[in-house]
């Protein structure tokens, strides 16, 4: 008679294993930084590698990426849209303009960060950041679900 084997895990460590492998990023591009998110995900960076497959649905989603400048009428739509994304879901912030208003930071009509409206994971700076800023800050996404709980986030 053969021996069977066993594997012997925690669920928290099996169900972070099978989220950072499949993580599937909602693009949510406003302006100039969108177009290094498209680079990403192109055939020279090829997120799908690292199980990142671009959704085009918020239903179909667990990971906003917000790259561009976000501005107080888009604000609204923002939100919208992340409310509809099912949980757990995560938030990146692409480029500066994203992060804290870049720019147009002084501008009356631009939100001085999207984690104003929303919670933001992780951050990605520059401007505009480069595909592999964006493919650093996935990883370091896929990081920190692997160090959480499934019970509490």
């Amino acid at each position: 008679m053969q021996k069977k084997g066993f594997v012997v895990a925690s669920i928290d460590s099996l169900m972070n294993w099978a989220r950072t492998g499949s993580m599937w990023p909602m693009t949510f591009g406003l302006a100039c930084c969108a177009v290094e998110m498209m680079h990403a995900g192109a055939s020279r960076y090829d997120l799908d590698r690292f199980g990142i497959i671009f959704r085009p649905s918020p239903r179909q989603s667990d990971v906003m990426i917000v790259a561009g400048t976000l501005v107080n009428k888009m604000a609204p739509a923002l939100r919208k849209v992340y409310d509809q994304m099912p949980e757990p879901r995560w938030v990146v912030s692409m480029g500066s303009c994203a992060n804290g208003g870049g720019y147009y930071h002084y501008s009356y009509s631009v939100v001085r960060g999207c984690d104003r409206i929303i919670p933001v994971d992780v951050y990605v700076p520059g401007c505009p950041p480069t595909a592999e800023a964006l493919i650093y800050g996935l990883i370091q996404l896929q990081k920190k679900i692997r160090k959480t709980s499934t019970i509490a986030r």
